[in-house]
Parts: structure tokens; sequence; C-alpha cells
């Protein structure tokens, strides 16, 4: 049993002491005779409560010395006159005795006897002291190194505690490690697009007032900043002075987005940030990390760390940027690779649906005209776009689709692989047909993934682009120089008017243009639209996710208890719909699956749904994501789903209020 420290034993008696003389003086203000009357009996007491707590304090202080006695006169003489502060404690942890040291440095002074001793190693007991046998602690805002060693004495084991002073050791590492260079890339997203029909002057002002922001925003935390281009800067900072930023969360880049440009229009700024063992490491982490900040649309920070990437902002809606420069260059090398190769190999993600299957039959229409082996790979029975292979095995062409098992067999030391619609390995439709091709071209258009192919010798990726159907109209105007055959023109508009909904969401300039291709090449919209055509179950089950809905901060959630076939599609669909009822800036849709729970979100573009669904370990576009949530519940995944929805608009809430803003403010 463990002896109570002496403060415990001492207060058991002090406080009736206390309360004792509380009462005596009180009686002065209700009888002064009855106050003199007792007055010498409280003071007996008092006498002899004193009296009591120094013969405890004496007798505790001479049990706990006769403890320590079991060392011999020559260890006890040693140890007192050790040159580092030392304590002696019992098997259980209970201080016996310790050197004028320690009580002069460690305790400052203090008694301790019979103390545990967590109270002074923070929170850490003898046994996990003996397993370590060394192990850093911090007392009365000291560090500490201690050093543990068994003393056995007439059968009794004890353990000596050495405290070796260790502060002025962490506070050197800690200057060194505040000290240690941050580098960021800052980049200007849309100047150009802002500026084009400016004169310089404005131009000049504009681009003059971002850098008078970044300029006191670098100064605030004793940051350098220098422009090397016109919408280009590089920063140096300490990394105390990141810290501070981390903690400020990157408020610059809502300072810069209250800069407006005509009516509608914000400057936002995409920033990269690389930390290494020196600079050159440090810029190269930079631009990495700036290359993932404008790969997920721009207007937020990331920096590449050990585990991935930790992102700040991407509140607003990315802007259209893009020129035709671009796709003829990525068409001519395209074109050259495939020229070089014996066959070729296209794959889209899992559960393919038409803007990937679109994608993908088009890209196959164009290679064959090139004159070389082409094929798509996919699952026929978990495709969520079986009508338009139905319409191309109807047309003749079922030998351009092959499983996974057949698509690994025609892999050969030639063999191109071209990814669509998707740029994370543990998405694709046959994971082992990546591993195995020996080179591998990327086509996508989501915002970029941690987990993204890094080893494509190609990586055309235009966040800004609706579809990667739409990407593929672009680059079949100049990769062949015949027109598009009808049935492929149509699994391609299909593919842009399922990502646009129907050219509602995230449908720029350039998708028109690729539309107007599409049907300049024999498009029929009716035939497209038909493409959309569902079962009768599949409209009863989106009906039965739909009679689940129930609203949350503004957001539509609904779900399915069974699961089943097709309701990966209905799911889907029910998401889109549940956007129609007025109030409602986001939807979730989410069903049960192998063990876990799938998630459809959708939103209007005020919600940003990507950052809901990447916090759950999904990712996506602002307006349309999916999450796989392993080993979870029904129920829980909706506890989750609204976790996270109250950390995003937490979140948002917050830098609103501290930045003001210019935006929507249910805009995330």
């Amino acid at each position: 049993m463990k002896r109570k420290p002496l403060w415990r034993v001492t207060a058991t008696i002090a406080l009736p002491l206390m309360l004792t003389v509380a009462l005596t003086v009180a009686l002065w203000f209700w009888n002064s005779i009855i106050f003199f009357v007792v007055l010498p009996v409280t003071l007996a007491v008092c006498i002899y409560g004193v009296w009591k707590i120094t013969h405890i304090y004496r007798t505790m202080r001479t049990v706990l010395q006769a403890a320590s006695q079991q060392l011999n006169i020559k260890d006890q003489a040693a140890m007192t006159a050790f040159s580092l502060p030392v304590l002696l404690t019992s098997a259980q942890g209970e201080i016996l005795w310790y050197n004028d040291l320690f009580q002069k440095q460690v305790l400052q002074s203090e008694e301790a006897l019979g103390e545990q001793l967590e109270v002074f190693t923070s929170g850490r007991s003898i046994e996990e002291l003996q397993k370590k046998s060394v192990c850093e602690i911090v007392c009365k805002d000291r560090h500490y190194r201690l050093h543990i060693t068994p003393v056995v004495q007439k059968n009794t084991k004890l353990w000596a505690i050495y405290f070796i002073d260790i502060t002025a050791h962490v506070e050197l590492v800690q200057r060194y490690q505040d000290s240690r260079p941050v580098l960021m890339l800052i980049y200007i997203d849309n100047l150009e697009e802002l500026m084009q029909n400016s004169r310089n002057s404005e131009r000049a002002q504009i681009s003059g007032k971002v850098e008078t922001l970044l300029e006191d925003w670098s100064n605030a935390v004793g940051g350098v900043l220098q422009r090397y281009d016109d919408d280009r800067f590089i920063a140096l900072f300490h990394q105390k002075s990141y810290e501070t930023i981390v903690a400020q969360k990157f408020n610059i880049l809502d300072r810069v987005r209250s800069l407006q440009v005509g009516e509608h229009n914000h400057v936002t700024l995409s920033i990269g940030v690389g930390r290494g063992e020196s600079f050159s490491e440090a810029e190269t982490m930079a631009r990495q990390s700036l290359d993932m900040a404008l790969g997920r649309g721009g207007d937020q920070a990331a920096e590449r760390t050990k585990n991935g990437y930790d992102f700040y902002g991407g509140l607003s809606k990315g802007v259209e940027k893009r020129n035709k420069v671009r796709t003829r260059i990525v068409a001519s090398a395209m074109e050259k690779l495939i020229a070089e190769t014996d066959n070729v190999l296209v794959m889209g993600h899992r559960f393919s649906d038409l803007d990937c299957l679109g994608s993908g039959c088009a890209l196959v229409s164009l290679i064959r005209q090139m004159g070389k082996e082409a094929h798509l790979v996919v699952n026929r029975q978990t495709t969520l776009a079986s009508e338009l292979l139905t319409r191309y095995d109807v047309a003749g062409k079922s030998d351009y689709f092959v499983d996974g098992e057949t698509a690994l067999h025609k892999i050969g030391e030639k063999t191109l692989l071209i990814v669509t619609d998707t740029q994370t390995p543990t998405m694709l439709e046959a994971p082992q047909v990546y591993q195995q091709a020996p080179q591998t071209v990327v086509i996508d258009h989501h915002r970029k993934m941690v987990e993204h192919i890094e080893n494509a010798i190609i990586f055309y990726h235009e966040p800004y682009a609706s579809s990667a159907s739409e990407m593929v109209s672009e680059l079949a105007q100049y990769m062949s120089h015949d027109p598009l055959s009808r049935l492929d023109a149509e699994a391609l508009f299909g593919g842009i008017m399922l990502d646009t909904r129907s050219f509602v969401m995230k449908a720029g300039v350039r998708t028109f243009e690729a539309a107007a291709y599409l049907k300049k090449c024999g498009a029929d919209t009716v035939e497209v639209k038909r493409l959309f055509a569902g079962s009768m179950e599949l409209y009863r089950r989106k009906s039965d996710i739909i009679s689940t809905v129930y609203m949350y901060r503004n957001k539509a959630i609904a779900y399915h208890e069974e699961g089943g076939t097709d309701i990966r599609i209905a799911a889907a669909q029910a998401a889109d719909e549940l956007l129609s009822i007025q109030g409602v800036d986001a939807a979730f849709a989410m069903f049960p699956e192998g063990g876990g729970v799938n998630i459809s979100a959708r939103s209007m573009g005020d919600f940003n749904v990507q950052l809901t669904m990447e916090a759950l370990g999904g990712g996506g576009h602002l307006n349309m994501a999916g999450a796989y949530l392993a080993d979870t519940a029904l129920e829980q995944a909706q506890e989750r789903l609204r976790a996270v929805i109250d950390e995003q608009m937490k979140t948002l809430e917050t830098t609103l209020s501290h930045h003001g803003v210019g935006q929507d403010p249910q805009q995330v």
C-alpha cells in the first residue's frame, strides 16, 4: 500500500484547525462572553495541532531516512557528495532520500520525501523508467535526462535515479530547428486572365497591390520576399516564422482574394512550400508542392512532407485557364509515342462511367486510325455505362474491349498504356496492368491527388477542363485528319454531359467548343440523352434513397441500407437530384458495400465537396466527389460525415470572420 504524501496527512489536521479558528472568530460577533470562554480551548487545540503536524513530519522523515540507511556508509557518502542531483526510491516509486543538489536544483529547495516519483518525472512511473534506463523529462520548466540504476542492500531493492540537466542543450536544438529555412514559391493564379482586356497600367496596379500584401505579410513574420516574374515570387522564412504562418492558416490567401477586379473576379494565389536539408532540396520540394496546388485548382498552399502533402486554403472555384498551345504539344507528343509502340492499352477507373468509357473508346478509335493495335480495358460486369458498351457491340466493335486478365497477356516491351479520367493507381480498372506496362500516359481532369501516377511520360492534367471527354475531343482535332465517327462523337458528348450535368456545372468556353466539334462530327443529342436512360428498378432504387433524405446544415444526406445491383448509379443520380431542392448547397448519398460505405457527393459549387471527401479518404472535384469508408457501418459513416461538415464549416466561418473574404459565406 502506498503511503500518503506528507501534505495530504497534514491537511487532515490543518483543515479542522482552520475551521475551528474561523468559528471562534465568528463567536466574537455573536456573543463576546462565549467567545472568551471558547478562546482558551481553541488556542490549546491549535497548539496541539501544530505539535502533531511537526511530530508527524519528524516521524515520517525518520522512517524514510531509516529506509535509506539500508545503503552502507560508503554508498551514502558517495551519493551525498555526488556532483549530480540524485534521489533514492523504493520499488513502489516512493521517494526515500535525495542529496542536497537534488533539493536545491530540481526541487528548488522544496521538500519531496514520501512523494511518488511520477510527480517529478512527467508522469512516468518507476516501472516505465526501469524499462528504458535512460529517458528525458521536464520538471519545473527544466529538461533532464534520467539515468536509473538498481541499488541492492540487505536483500532490499532500491532505485537510484540521476538527474542530468540538459535544458541548455534542448534550447540550443530548438533554436537550431526554429532557424531552419523554409522556401516558398508563390504564383498569381489568374493574373493573365484578369488582365486580358486591361491596360498595362492596370496590370501593374493590381500586381503592385498583390506584391504589397505579400511584402507586408512576409515582413510581419521576419521573412524575405523577392519577385522574379510578373506573376511569380519566391519567399524565405525561418521555421519558427513558418509555424506562425501555419497557425494563421495562410491568411495571405484570404487577403489577396479580397482584391477584386471587375464585378466578379478575384485575385488568387497558389503557394508551394519546401523544406529540406539544403536550399536545393527545399526548392525542388517547393516546385512539387506548387504543381500540386495548381493541379488541385489553385487558390491554396501545399507543402510536400514525408507522409504526402498538407493543404491550406482551396476555398474558391477554379478559374478556366487553358490554351490550345499545350493541347497541340501533347497531341504531337502522343502521336510520336504511339508511332513507336507495338500496341496501346487504354484504361480508366473502376466502375467506369460515361466520361471514362466515352473518352477511352474515342482514344481506341483514334489510335486504330493511326494503324496501331489498341484495346480498352474494362470490366463489363461493373461498368456504369453498359448502354454505351452495347452500342459499340451492335456496331461490330466489341473487339475494342478486353478485361484485365487478357490485357496482361498483351503487354510487351513496346506497349503504351494510356490512363484516362483518373490519376490514382489504386482507382484503376486493373492496377496490375499499370504495374506491368513499360510506359504510361495520363489524361485526367480531376484535381491532383497526393497518390497520383508519378512515372508518366506524359501527364496531361487539366483541372479546369469539365471532363476527360472534353480533353480527348480537343486532342482528336490534332491527332487525326479524319473526323470522329458518329458513335465516338456521341460517346464523348455523353461524357461531357455527365460531368457537366447537361452543361450546367463547370462548362467553360472550351467545353462548348468541344461540344460544337462533336456536333459537327454527327453527334445526335437525342441519342446521347438515351445513353442516360435507366431501368425501372434503377428508378425505384433512386427513389428509395431520396425518401431517406434529411437536412444537416443546408446539406442533404440520404442513404440506402441494403446496397445491391445498380445502387452506385442510383446513389449518384439521387445526389444530383437532391441538389434541385431549395436551400440545399450540397448532397450526399451513401450505401453499404463490401463491409464499408460508399459516399457520392455533389454540390452546385457553393460548397467544396472535394475537401469533405478528402477528409474521409476520398477525393474528386469541388462539385463532384466520392469516398469509401472501409470497415464502417452506415450510421458511423453518417456521424463521420456530419463531423467533417462541422469542421469544414467551422474553418470557413473562422476564416471569413477574421479576414472578411469577398465571397459567398457558404463557398468552401
